[in-house]
């Protein structure tokens, strides 16, 4: 499958929070960071994800805000 994303981050899968419609995800990447996703029920049976599984996360943002603290 091509994706038109080109940021693409290996990560292991930590975290499970599966509701009624969506699932939160959190991953691992490397230097210890962590990175989370919100995809529905559907599709985390579908991909079979489980709290172990690699991944490769592939990032698309259509926006960035920067916030000056």
């Amino acid at each position: 499958m091509k994706y038109g994303a080109r940021n693409q981050i290996t990560g292991k899968v930590v975290a499970i929070k599966r509701g009624d419609v969506m699932s939160h995800i959190k991953f691992e990447v490397p230097a210890g960071a962590t990175m989370a996703s919100v995809i529905t029920v559907e599709s985390l049976d579908e991909l079979g994800l489980k709290e172990g599984d690699s991944v490769r996360l592939v990032v698309k943002a259509v926006n960035v805000l920067p916030v000056k603290e």
